[in-house]
């Protein structure tokens, strides 16, 4: 792959990886804990780090939130434009980038997938709480909101994306393996 370009082929996977995000975000929208839906969209930000590499991963991740934000309701609750600026989750969607960003330099870097699973993991949430704090307290200036009980409430957000984070991890490797076996194979024939 150049450097500099991505080519037709980049392109094409990046744009899958978009569509498991709007699939992922929607996937469970009937469950949720109060009013925030259960995803999958963790996970698959890790997946596109761990198996499109740390440049066109981050690509697919920037591609799904300006899909999302020029309309297409791609977000969780089938929602998108520049409205869900506003709501207080958004941080979590920023975070998709820096996820597959990390995912994929700790995997080209060190090689392991557990490691920069954990390290996706723990990047959406230091950067999804604060923003969803910030927005709680200042924005919405609910009174006498706390941080840590506001980051108690992710605890079981964090719980199914800790076990997700994991999977994704054992799944990415296999993944890869089979990938790669398949091109080689189709070079050979």
């Amino acid at each position: 792959m150049n450097k500099k370009r991505f080519s037709t082929s980049d392109i094409t996977i990046a744009a899958m990886f978009v569509a498991l995000m709007a699939i992922g975000a929607n996937a469970t929208a009937m469950v949720t804990v109060g009013t925030v839906p259960l995803t999958f969209q963790t996970v698959i930000a890790i997946l596109a780090g761990a198996l499109l590499g740390s440049r066109l991963g981050t690509f697919s991740m920037i591609g799904y939130i300006a899909i999302g934000l020029a309309g297409l309701p791609i977000f969780s609750g089938l929602t998108g434009g520049f409205g869900t600026l506003t709501v207080s989750t958004f941080g979590f969607i920023l975070s998709f980038p820096i996820i597959a960003l990390v995912t994929g330099l700790i995997i080209e870097r060190k090689g392991s997938f557990l490691l920069a699973a954990i390290a996706g993991l723990i990047t959406n949430y230091a950067i999804g709480v604060p923003y969803l704090y910030i927005h709680t307290a200042f924005i919405l200036q609910i009174p006498n909101i706390s941080f840590v009980a506001l980051s108690l409430g992710m605890v079981p957000f964090f719980i199914k994306d800790s076990i997700l984070a994991v999977f994704a991890s054992v799944l990415a490797p296999r993944i890869k393996r089979a990938v790669s076996y398949n091109r080689i194979n189709k070079r050979a024939a």
